[in-house]
């Protein structure tokens, strides 16, 4: 029986329960009664009766009495599925995030708090099983570049090197650690995107995306990729630093998987778009590419430089701008960025 049909027959059977003791009240011979009128009219306790609908004071005390020691039984009786429902509350841990309640079908408010209790433990789940994954693909993406440092080092101790051989070693080793600074980096920045912004200020999103689109356009050329340009004025209130990384990697991204002769669009409208000409992206895949150490064909990113991290940051900084992002296959190849922040007022 769900809460609400306890409550239901908990309340029918109080209010029975006092026209029973009424009735039985008088079926009972020798019990005292006091009533306060019969005596003086005009007495303290008879001008207090008439404000007070009881008649006989000791039936209502007695019925009264009787009724305090019945409710606490009903209560208890109406609370048992609550009681019920507690242990298995309780077993609901860190180490146990696959456990649900499953109450069943129903509208009853304990079946209805029991789904809602379902789901946000898939939630919470999604998210410790999100977390969990971060953490074993950045462990991963930074011991292979330590691994390959030391192995450097090694040979680098092992015997005597040539000059040629002592410059090719240093600049292998300073490649390796830029890759790690840019890698920490993006995950510094994830972290602060995450957390939110402490601050806003006006910002013009035109303005930012020129001042990007300019900033890559020698990378662009030494990709032989061109970059076009519709801009038009757009406030926003957020923090710039993260705005301009933002732009940064999409920009960036758009670049560099592009195909030559191939064109980046960057238009910024009703919305900021960022579109290339890059290879075909299958739909089913383009979700995946906003998930941390992901990219096109692979679950973790090649070692061509990137961390990693640029659609992942992103999405981050939209979120914490309260905006949405989202990524659809172009016609012909490439792969078209839509993004919506809200406007200043």
């Amino acid at each position: 029986m769900g809460l609400r049909a306890r409550l239901v027959v908990a309340t029918a059977v109080t209010v029975t329960w006092v026209f029973v003791a009424q009735f039985l009240w008088y079926k009972l011979p020798l019990l005292p009664t006091w009533y306060p009128c019969y005596e003086d009219i005009d007495g303290m306790e008879c001008r207090i009766s008439r404000k007070i609908p009881i008649d006989n004071v000791v039936q209502w005390g007695i019925v009264l009495g009787v009724t305090l020691l019945l409710v606490p039984l009903l209560i208890w009786w109406v609370l048992v599925p609550v009681r019920r429902m507690l242990p298995l509350i309780e077993q609901i841990g860190p180490q146990n995030l696959g456990h649900r309640i499953r109450p069943g079908r129903g509208r009853d408010e304990l079946k209805r708090l029991g789904r809602a209790l379902d789901t946000m433990m898939n939630g919470i789940a999604a998210g410790y099983e999100g977390q969990r994954t971060f953490a074993a693909n950045a462990s991963h993406e930074l011991r292979t570049p330590l691994a390959l440092q030391r192995t450097l080092i090694e040979v680098g101790m092992a015997e005597p090197l040539t000059p040629e051989q002592s410059a090719l070693l240093a600049s292998q080793l300073l490649e390796t650690n830029a890759r790690n600074e840019r890698l920490i980096e993006g995950l510094l920045v994830l972290s602060q995107a995450d957390q939110g912004l402490a601050t806003r200020t006006p910002q013009a999103l035109d303005r930012i995306a020129a001042a990007v689109t300019e900033a890559h356009a020698g990378a662009a050329a030494d990709a032989d990729v061109k970059i076009k340009t519709e801009l038009t004025p757009y406030g926003i209130e957020g923090d710039g630093v993260l705005l301009e990384r933002l732009l940064r990697n999409l920009v960036h991204n758009a670049i560099k998987y592009n195909r030559p002769g191939g064109t980046v669009t960057v238009t910024v409208g009703a919305a900021l778009v960022v579109a290339n000409t890059g290879p075909v992206v299958p739909a089913e895949e383009v979700g995946r590419l906003f998930e941390p150490f992901t990219r096109l064909a692979t679950d973790r990113i090649d070692h061509s430089g990137g961390s990693g991290l640029g659609l992942a940051i992103a999405r981050s900084i939209v979120q914490a701008h309260g905006g949405t992002i989202t990524a659809t296959p172009a016609e012909g190849g490439g792969l078209r960025v839509v993004v919506h922040l809200p406007r200043a007022a």
